[in-house]
């Protein structure tokens, strides 16, 4: 059965305001361009207000600073954010049902809260600690000596070393594998040995780990991945590494071992820190750029290595003038001597 909503209903759920008919009956919402009567579509940019203005949606959810006329809005202060708050209307997660699947096999010394699911084909370690609400899907290996926190969910295939703490409201994409061992090792005359990596990796409150993305556990303490982090698909965060709350790591990126994030860093697709590094509370790094050197609080570094944005964009100028720089500077050469090139 189709689940819809009046417009007014909407407006509360995402803390908006109306414009037009609050009682217009809502099943949905859809892009600008599919939407039709019955459907909320969203306009976060003003690069979209001519789609939008031709749009068939029954009504449109704007800024707060949006003009548009003859239409049903839901005015917000963050057309985004309001989106995630009704699609979360429009598609509640679902909730299995409780209980421990005769399928699952569970080692010997668990706790497994009754409000927990845990599916056939999960294998759970001894002394592993699920919470309620939690979803432990099929094809899921916790390790011995586990914890996962109140309503966190562990989607097909993910695999947790020995040891390693989920907090609450966790979710832990296919394939990901939490608390594999650091990638550390000393070298001798005979090759290389393995330096055992006997720490762990704690996991705060709210956090989203991506698709086939990895996090090693430290060599002797924890690797710690602070509340609120959003970690994106095929992500690498190496052992001992240090996240600060409300980070955000977006696909292929990757932080070497021991470096810190203080609070709210944005490391943008393909991007890398070198280890044993800094990076400042509120500071980002561009795509496809490489930390090398500490990064001040606030800041905002592009390039290989990565330097402050500004800088980058000089040296980009510069660099796109260079060749006609070096032609005039063989034509203007003193007669008699010759460039390097021509010698």
């Amino acid at each position: 059965m189709t689940r819809t909503f009046t417009l007014g209903e909407i407006a509360r759920h995402v803390g908006g305001v109306v414009e037009g008919d609050a009682g217009l009956r809502i099943e949905g919402v859809r892009p600008l361009a599919d939407a039709g009567p019955a459907h909320l579509a969203f306009l976060a940019r003003a690069l979209y207000a001519r789609q939008a203005a031709a749009s068939r949606a029954g009504a449109l959810l704007v800024s707060e600073r949006e003009k548009i006329e003859g239409r049903n809005l839901v005015r917000v202060p963050d057309p985004y954010a309001a989106l995630a708050r009704a699609l979360e209307l429009f598609h509640p997660p679902a909730r299995p049902r409780p209980g421990v699947d005769p399928e699952a096999r569970v080692g010997p010394g668990c706790e497994i809260d009754a409000a927990a699911t845990v599916m056939a084909g999960a294998r759970l370690g001894a002394r592993c600690a699920v919470g309620a609400g939690a979803q432990i899907h099929p094809g899921v290996v916790l390790g011995d000596d586990c914890r996962v926190g109140r309503d966190t969910v562990l989607y097909p295939n993910v695999t947790l070393y020995p040891r390693t703490v989920l907090g609450e409201r966790v979710a832990v994409h296919s394939g990901a594998v939490v608390g594999s061992d650091g990638f550390g090792f000393a070298r001798e005359a005979e090759g290389y040995r393995k330096i055992p990596q006997v720490g762990w990796v704690e996991v705060g409150d709210d956090v989203e780990i991506g698709a086939n993305s990895t996090i090693d556990r430290g060599t002797l303490g924890p690797t710690r991945i602070g509340r609120g982090v959003k970690i994106d698909n095929l992500v690498q965060v190496a052992h001992n590494v240090q996240i600060g709350e409300h980070c955000v790591l977006v696909a292929q990126s990757g932080v070497a071992g021991s470096t810190r994030l203080g609070s709210w860093v944005t490391l943008a697709g393909q991007s890398g820190a070198a280890g044993h590094l800094e990076i400042g509370e509120g500071a980002s790094v561009g795509a496809k750029s490489a930390v090398t050197h500490n990064v001040p609080p606030g800041a905002f570094v592009v390039g290989h290595p990565a330097v402050e944005h500004r800088q980058w964009k000089r040296m980009q100028a510069a660099l796109r003038r260079l060749p006609e720089t070096l032609r005039r500077l063989r034509r203007t050469a003193p007669a008699g001597r010759k460039t390097r090139r021509e010698g």
